[in-house]
């Protein structure tokens, strides 16, 4: 196996009395990737961090982390130790100051004396909580005991970070301050697997996208590939008067594709297969046949948007 994978999954498989949860998952991640991992409820996405936290044995298949092999007939705490996992539901002492919450799960890795010292304050600035060192960890707001989760996550510098659901709950302030974090351990190097139904916020740091429906992997990509495959470009243009005239004008290009009329909204939507470029020369085009055009601009389908359409075209 190539040394560059952090994770990989062989014809993974999971049952819980028989029934199927996950089936047959083939899934490699990189190092350095934010691998954003969706699909609804119940598609198994949790139980694969599971699996990949070593929480959960598989029924059928294997899992490398690192390129050494999971095994699940001997301790293997220095494999753990690569390891850092933030469930959705993961233990807080609200009767501790923040500072004694972390340094408590710092000295169950055996971090000592000035070593441990250090680390608690570099987590504690990465996710903006210095000031509330001092602070019982159940007076903090909802999203500050998210970031205090993550910090305690990642207290050991684990070369990989397992986040399921991490941002769920959180207002939008909370959410943008938790990708921050994000950003900054991507740029630090680390592989990160995160699961999540706010897509818009994975399209913002992830690098590659899972999808998962059903305990099958539908799709497994880089992100730009997803688009690229998956996502139509659409240009929308408004003009207060001969929207059939503006209709007509478009099917000269070969870059347009399929236009619709909407004239209560004053508005064409054409399906567009070109750059900025083309896209400047179709509204020079335009103006130049005398059309009044207010607005005219280019839009991308959504993460979303591509989730929806895979899980319609795999039902199964």
């Amino acid at each position: 196996m190539p040394s560059n994978y952090v994770i990989e999954a062989r014809d993974l498989t999971k049952q819980f009395d028989r029934t199927p949860i996950l089936r047959d998952v083939d899934l490699q991640i990189t190092a350095g990737e934010v691998y954003g991992l969706i699909g609804p409820n119940g598609a198994g996405k949790t139980t694969l961090i599971r699996l990949f936290a070593m929480a959960e044995q598989p029924t059928i298949g294997e899992i490398y982390l690192n390129g050494q092999k999971v095994v699940y007939d001997r301790p293997q705490s220095e494999l753990q130790r690569y390891i850092g996992y933030l469930p959705d539901d993961y233990p807080l002492y609200e009767d501790l100051t923040v500072w004694d919450y972390l340094d408590y799960f710092a000295r169950l890795y055996f971090l000592t004396g000035r070593q441990r010292t250090r680390r608690l304050h570099e987590v504690l600035e990465l996710v903006n909580l210095t000031h509330k060192r001092q602070s019982l960890v159940g007076t903090l707001s909802r999203g500050m005991k998210q970031r205090l989760g993550l910090a305690r996550t990642i207290i050991h510098e684990p070369l990989l970070l397992l986040l399921d659901e991490p941002v769920s709950g959180l207002d939008p302030i909370a959410r943008q301050q938790f990708r921050d974090i994000i950003m900054t351990l991507r740029a630090a190097g680390m592989t990160i697997l995160i699961s999540s139904h706010v897509l818009s916020d994975l399209a913002e740091i992830c690098t590659t996208i899972g999808i998962m429906e059903f305990g099958f992997l539908l799709e497994s990509a880089p992100i730009a590939n997803l688009y690229h495959r998956f996502s139509e470009q659409r240009l929308a243009i408004r003009s207060l008067m001969n929207l059939d005239g503006i209709a007509v004008a478009l099917k000269q290009f070969s870059s347009i594709h399929q236009v619709e009329s909407d004239q209560e909204k004053g508005q064409i939507v054409a399906t567009f297969q070109g750059g900025n470029d083309e896209a400047a020369k179709i509204l020079r085009s335009l103006l130049s046949d005398g059309f009044q055009i207010h607005d005219f601009h280019c839009t991308q389908e959504s993460l979303e948007d591509i989730f929806f359409k895979l899980g319609h075209e795999n039902p199964n």
